[in-house]
């Protein structure tokens, strides 16, 4: 595959990804937040594969990064899903 081809599905994502992510009214956020993390899951196992098939150091370097930041995007994603459901629950102890 050409860089070129890759550059333009790349731009083309990205300008795919903003007009959905703008067209989605709030109330839907949290649940595609759920969705999105399990497609995060999904990238780190492809992440872990990579790193494991390193021929290379800079293939193995790169393999490790790609593990790291998916994981990091995975957390964050349950992070702020959580604290975004804990907004709706119903607070203890409060007054009658």
């Amino acid at each position: 595959m050409s860089i070129g081809l890759l550059f333009f599905v790349f731009i083309l994502s990205v300008f795919l990804g903003f007009e959905l992510i703008s067209k989605v009214p709030s109330q839907l956020h949290t649940p595609l937040m759920s969705g999105s993390n399990a497609i995060s899951g999904i990238t780190v196992v492809g992440a872990l594969i990579a790193a494991g098939r390193g021929h290379d150091t800079a293939g193995i370097i790169l393999g490790v990064l790609a593990v790291a930041f998916a994981t990091i995007n995975v957390v964050g994603g349950y992070l702020v899903t959580n604290r975004m459901l804990a907004m709706f629950r119903k607070k203890e102890g409060g007054r009658k």
